[in-house]
């Protein structure tokens, strides 16, 4: 990695760690304060708690980034050279990785390793279930 994407790379670090610092986390209201209360629609108190939800998820994933943001910074300060290494196998991240997310940690193929399988584990037998 040249020093120039070096700099682009820091420059874009820093914008991230300004805009995601500067974000209030997100609050919902509970629309229901008293347990004798009940509102007119039968949806409402549902519905105010996945909003709730939602947002206490992106409160997570904002400071999730946001420390990571700040190790890539940190990263990039102490050791500049090792900046676009895989954490896991040292192999260089491709720049298109890390154009979309200059904070990344692994590369894909280790990150798929960290991250696990994906999606449901299907039966295959009835007796795969052993109650």
């Amino acid at each position: 990695m040249t020093p120039k994407q070096r700099e682009d790379f820091l420059q874009q670090l820093l914008a991230l760690h300004a805009e995601l610092s500067g974000k209030t986390p997100l609050r919902i209201e509970p629309n229901r304060t008293d347990e004798a209360r009940v509102g007119g629609d039968e949806d409402e108190q549902p519905l105010n708690e996945m909003m709730q939800t939602i947002a206490s998820s992106r409160n997570r994933n904002t400071d999730g980034t946001l420390a990571r943001v700040v190790k890539a910074l940190g990263k990039l300060r102490e050791d500049p050279d090792s900046f676009g290494e895989c954490e896991e196998c040292g192999d260089e991240l491709p720049l298109g990785r890390l154009k979309a997310m200059p904070y990344a940690e692994f590369c894909v193929a280790c990150q798929n390793n960290k991250d696990g399988p994906k999606g449901p584990v299907r039966r295959k037998h009835l007796t795969d279930y052993k109650g």
